[in-house]
């Protein structure tokens, strides 16, 4: 039972909310198209703050790479400030 657990990817969701200038600079759009590229669904949204917040689901390594993209990278003129991840499960 352990091998079979193991060769299963486990499988995350994740809610997450990008504080910084992420509006008005594509942000939504860059990660919806990196979303894609990883293969993971969810939804994304600018919120009256003026931050973007959304959430991911799928495979654990991909939601990884997306966790690091959203904090470090964003749309090409997006200047990330913070970057919060709630309730994974």
């Amino acid at each position: 039972v352990k091998m079979v657990q193991s060769l299963v990817a486990r499988l995350l969701s994740v809610d997450f909310e990008i504080f910084g200038k992420v509006q008005k600079v594509f942000f939504r759009k860059h990660t919806h198209e990196e979303a894609l590229k990883l293969k993971l669904v969810g939804w994304v949204m600018n919120t009256d703050r003026g931050t973007v917040q959304g959430q991911m689901q799928g495979k654990e390594d991909a939601i990884k790479k997306m966790k690091d993209w959203l904090k470090n990278k964003g749309s090409p003129k997006s200047k990330i400030e913070k970057a919060e991840f709630k309730n994974e499960k």
